[in-house]
């Protein structure tokens, strides 16, 4: 992650991936123009690392010339686009290749059209190393293109936020969701998970997702998600991740806004972990932290049997199904801890104290992320 002025940007485009879409492009050029010597028209400013690179690429002799034209402001394309620097020699007759570094909206395309209109050239080609089909407004022909990326503001190769990013290497996507921190808080029966989601959400201002309490909303509303989850239950099927996942989704996205999120009993297989952190990725976000509470078993046992006294929930009554759901706990958290810890991002908490001793250790692991 590289941080431009105010924005913070992803990597997104390597330099290798780069490097062979320019090589791409001049191979094919040149095969498709055979003999005829071009005339290669940068469009500065953000084209001047791809034409460097290119014209080294080109196989066989050429012209390279440039233009410039102003069509940035921000991170936004303004509407007003003028000729700053014009052509220094004579294009009558000649076969034109315009270099441009990325082509969104199409409106410096349309000036460049019109600037050589009224050169009299041979034949006007459009090569374009980036290019955002979503964006793009114009009928005019591309003729090459090297990479096809979505509607997201970009920089680096050339590329700049507001002069800054230009001299990267590689190229880096602006992360649309700069502040957020994600926890994966886990817990066996008994550790007390619930009572501290409820401070730490309530201390950093985070929305607590509990799996088991979007379930029964969407099942109780007879939600399309919901409906479709029921359908599966009353089989006895396992409930597929994707439906979890999009019923996931459809809270982060009710909760756009938020300083992040606790996500309580999701996800439970590495596969389940691997589809969260696509879909925080989406979100231009990710999982800082995987927090455990650690307790000894027989403190959970004693814990959960005196909760059964007042809870009213047989589960919480039976000794021996009581150390049977803590082993589930076990058997699913130690896959789930290799995951994580892979990534350093797994944190093991001890659980055993006063709420307030407990809530102070998990605080000290989210405001050290």
């Amino acid at each position: 992650m590289i941080k431009l002025h105010d924005l913070h940007f992803k990597p997104f485009i390597s330099e290798e991936e780069i490097e062979a879409a320019v090589k791409r492009m001049a191979e094919s050029i040149a095969s498709d123009l055979k003999d005829e010597v071009p005339v290669f028209v940068g469009i500065l400013n953000g084209s001047f690392m791809f034409v460097s690179d290119f014209v080294k690429a080109y196989p066989k002799p050429c012209e390279v010339t440039f233009i410039k034209l102003a069509s940035y402001e921000g991170v936004k394309s303004t509407e007003d686009i003028q000729r700053l620097i014009g052509l220094t020699q004579d294009l009558t007759g000649r076969t034109v290749v315009i270099l441009e570094d990325i082509i969104d909206s199409g409106k410096t395309l349309a000036e460049v059209y019109r600037i050589f209109k009224s050169e009299k050239v041979k034949d006007l080609y459009i090569a374009t190393l980036f290019y955002k089909p979503e964006a793009y407004k114009k009928d005019f022909k591309l003729h090459y293109i090297g990479i096809e990326i979505p509607d997201k503001f970009i920089v680096g190769y050339g590329l700049d936020y507001n002069g800054l990013g230009r001299d990267l290497s590689s190229v880096y996507q602006l992360k649309q969701t700069q502040y957020m921190t994600n926890i994966v808080l886990f817990g066996p029966p008994g550790a007390g998970k619930g009572t501290q989601a409820n401070f730490l959400k309530e201390k950093y201002n985070l929305v607590h997702i509990s799996t088991g309490d979007v379930f029964r909303f969407n099942i109780k509303n007879e939600t399309a998600l919901g409906m479709l989850a029921k359908s599966y239950m009353d089989k006895g099927e396992l409930v597929p991740d994707q439906v979890t996942i999009d019923m996931l989704n459809a809270e982060v996205e009710k909760n756009a806004g938020a300083n992040g999120f606790i996500f309580d009993g999701f996800p439970r297989t590495n596969a389940q972990a691997d589809a969260l952190d696509q879909l925080m990725d989406s979100k231009d976000s990710q999982i800082n932290a995987m927090i455990a509470l650690e307790v000894d078993d027989e403190v959970l046992v004693k814990r959960l049997l005196q909760r059964g006294k007042t809870s009213g929930r047989p589960d919480d009554a039976d000794e021996t199904i009581i150390r049977n759901r803590i082993q589930e706990y076990y058997n699913k958290t130690a896959i789930l801890k290799d995951y994580y810890s892979a990534q350093n991002k797994y944190f093991g908490v001890d659980g055993v104290g006063s709420i307030e001793e407990i809530t102070e250790r998990l605080s000290q692991v989210i405001d050290n992320l």
